[in-house]
Formats: structure tokens, sequence, C-alpha cells
């Protein structure tokens, strides 16, 4: 059965994975859902529009104040998920001052402009702020949960560090609802094409069907806690619910390499020795490189009664599945 809410949802990053997850799972809970866009007749913008009926779309930028208090004064939210960002871990090292300034202080920019719409009634509005694993970086304490302390190794991991604080700033000094997900590496058959778990889905789908001859890839062994974005999008609801906002690891728990990931990938259509399908260049290893990430979620689990669905093997098997899907009906097949 449909949840019924009276509740009224804004979400930056609408375009992302986790944003049209987020989306579709709050509106099957009876929210208005509105999508922050810089450019709300783009292609993308649009796509998402079609793939999820009901969404609003309003125009809006991180970096432009302005546009973001016009925003809220539209949307008229009693829940903000932050999830916009230059999510693209391996790119902010080339764009180090513009993801500076979209996934700093563009959390710091939404943040003020969110106490100001709350007014003098601040609690009424409650905030989430995406928080990253990678804020962990080179962590000397394995897994990482909430009392780990950070030490980024990218610009994108730094930026992460400096928006989290500042939620947390802003949760103590003002009395906001405001939390943050600490999220571990969660993938979906809706993950961009540059990042390395959808590269791997997509070659081994295209080399299955003849498409394509190789998959280049950097470190096999750099190690991560992948989970699926429809679950953890769960957890993000279920913060904003708590009488008391606070941080969460969100996490599976369980650490698999990268090899891991494309033996199963390959496993699923049937490769076994995936190893002449399959080169190493230098030019993908990232200039400070984190091998391993794992999270210990058990605040999650006993506080917001949460956990994942979705194992590992299910997830890989998911996201190859899809890709075989989409490149056969590009065939015509």
């Amino acid at each position: 059965m449909t949840e019924v809410s009276s509740k009224t949802a804004l979400i930056t990053g609408i375009t992302g994975q986790d944003g049209t997850y987020l989306a579709e799972l709050l509106l099957s809970k009876g929210y208005a859902v509105f999508g922050l866009a810089r450019h709300p007749g783009d292609e993308k913008t649009l796509a998402v529009r079609n793939l999820i009926p009901g969404l609003g779309i309003v125009g809006g930028d991180l970096t432009d104040f302005e546009s973001l208090q016009n925003a809220l004064q539209i949307t008229q939210p009693d829940e903000i998920y932050n999830l916009g960002a230059m999510s693209f871990v391996a790119k902010s090292w080339e764009q180090a001052s513009l993801t500076t300034d979209v996934t700093a202080k563009g959390v710091l920019n939404l943040l003020e402009a969110t106490r100001l719409y709350a007014g003098a009634d601040i609690d009424r509005v409650r905030f989430y702020q995406a928080s990253s694993s990678e804020m962990f970086g080179a962590a000397v304490a394995s897994p990482q949960d909430e009392r780990t302390a950070f030490w980024p190794r990218s610009p994108y991991g730094v930026a992460k560090v400096f928006g989290h604080h500042m939620t947390v700033n802003y949760r103590e000094s003002y009395g906001m609802h405001a939390s943050s997900g600490i999220l571990f590496n969660h993938e979906s058959p809706r993950r961009g094409e540059a990042f390395v778990t959808r590269k791997i889905s997509q070659a081994v789908a295209r080399i299955s069907l003849g498409l394509q001859e190789d998959l280049v890839l950097g470190n096999l062994e750099t190690s991560r806690d992948w989970g699926f974005a429809g679950d953890y999008v769960e957890a993000m609801w279920l913060m904003m619910q708590e009488a008391h906002a606070s941080d969460f690891v969100i996490a599976t728990g369980i650490v698999h390499s990268l090899r891991d990931f494309v033996t199963i990938a390959f496993a699923a259509v049937g490769i076994e020795d995936w190893q002449p399908y399959v080169r190493r260049d230098e030019k993908f290893l990232r200039p400070a490189d984190i091998q391993v990430l794992v999270g210990n979620p058990t605040k999650a689990k006993e506080n917001l009664k949460w956990s994942p669905r979705v194992n590992f093997d299910e997830l890989v098997k998911m996201m190859v599945a899809a890709d075989v899907a989409s490149e056969k009906l590009a065939l015509g097949a």
C-alpha cells in the first residue's frame, strides 16, 4: 500500500542515480517532489522528467545563492536533500576549483538559504547532506564509522569534508535538523558511464555481444564497500524521520576488490576466463589513490533499523543485465 504524506521535498542532484531513486521513493510515499536543475530544459533533465512521472523541476544552481533562495520560496519544501556535487572523483584533480565551488561552498549556500527560508521555526525544515566515504581517504582505522577521523585523498574528498563539517556546524549553531549520510560506494544500472563500475558493466555487455574487444582499467586491487543505490536512498529518508538529526555511515560492511567486480561481471555473460579481455593502463591510476574503504553501518542498523537488501553479486549481475538489455535494444535485437 502506498504511504500517504502531505510533505514536500526538494532534491538537488536530481539527474544523478541517487536523485532518481530518491524521487521515486518519496513519490511512492505521497510526497510532492521537486528536483533542482541548473538547466531545466536540457536533455538530461528532460530524460529524468520522462523517467519519473509526477516529478517537478525548478531552476537553480548550488553556486548561485539567490537562485537557491528562489527555488525554496517556489517549492516550499519540508525536507531538503542535497545530493548535488561534482561527484566524479578522478576529475576532481583536473577541476579542483570547480569541485570546491560546487561540492564545498554549494553546501554552505544551501544551508544558509535553508536557514533563512525556515526563519524563526528553524526545526520545521529538515536538511540532508550527502557526505561520502571519500572523506575517510587514508583512514588509520578500519572499518570506518562515525567517529573515524577524516583523511581525504582527493579534492572531491576535501570538498566533502568541508560540506560535512558545515552541516554539523549549522546543526549545532542554529538548531537546524541537519543530518549527513556518510555513504560508501553505491551503484546501480543508472550509474553514470564515466564511473568505473558502470564502465565495467557496459564493456562486459558489449564484449559479450561482439561490439567491443577489450576493457581497459587501472588498479584492479582497489577495494571498496559496494551497495545498491536504491537501498541507500531509503537510509536518507529514514534519517529525515528521526526526532533528532545526526550523522550516519551507510554501508554494507563487506569489502570487495575491483577484480571481484570484473570476475562476477564477466561470469554473468558466461565468460569465466576474462583476462584476455582486460588490459591495464596507468593513465587510469589516481594521483593519490585509496586502496581500501569499508564502512561500519552499526549505528544505522540500530537507530534507523536500516540494512541493505541487495548483495554484491546481485548488484553486479543487475548492472550487467541492464546493459546487455540496453545494447540489444540499440541493436534492434
